[in-house]
């Protein structure tokens, strides 16, 4: 069977509202979630009520707690709609049963589990060997449609920096025009 075909037969079709949460840090929720629209966030709270964004997940991702799926724990981060959203719920365990069974579904869980170990790879990456400019940086290139719809706060919170932070970063990038655009406004000007 194809993966298209089993969530067509065994997703469970959800429209949330912004600030719905799909599940918080502690709950128990073995779903994988494939967003069909709209945006979500995936965050930690530390002990002190301190907010770390782990990911953004846009229309096509798809996100879920293996710890809570496949090891029946807790799940380690919660997970909030920004936006209006539709999504496909799928349980973990109908999943992992399916491809067991299913050669062409077990390779459609390989690429998904390799896609999901990519992404976490680079971001530790950016987190651990890029600076707070370097990862807004390419933020503004990867996903520039997410700085219209997400908070600077939660911007600054993703890149690991304070709002003040992210103000002398965006400070020193928009600041930082070339040579041509430098004498192009004095031209303006004469």
């Amino acid at each position: 069977m194809n993966i298209s075909d089993f969530i067509a037969t065994s997703g469970r079709p959800l429209k949330k509202d912004a600030g719905d949460h799909l599940f918080r840090q502690g709950d128990q929720d073995s779903s994988l979630y494939i967003v069909r629209s709209g945006l979500l966030k995936a965050y930690y709270l530390s002990e002190d009520g301190k907010e770390n964004i782990k990911s953004f997940i846009m229309p096509g991702g798809k996100i879920g707690s293996l710890a809570a799926g496949y090891q029946k724990e807790s799940c380690t981060f919660s997970l909030v709609c920004v936006e209006q959203s539709e999504l496909i719920a799928l349980d973990f365990s109908d999943i992992y049963e399916a491809s067991c069974a299913d050669i062409e579904l077990s390779k459609a869980m390989v690429d998904f589990l390799l896609s999901f170990g990519i992404r976490k790879e680079l971001r530790e990456y950016e987190l651990l060997c890029l600076s707070a400019e370097e990862r807004y940086r390419r933020l503004l290139a990867n996903t520039p449609a997410l700085l219209d719809k997400v908070t600077q706060n939660d911007i600054a919170r993703y890149l690991g920096v304070t709002p003040v932070g992210l103000s002398r970063i965006k400070t020193r990038v928009n600041g930082r025009r070339t040579l041509k655009e430098q004498t192009q406004t004095v031209i303006d000007f004469e």
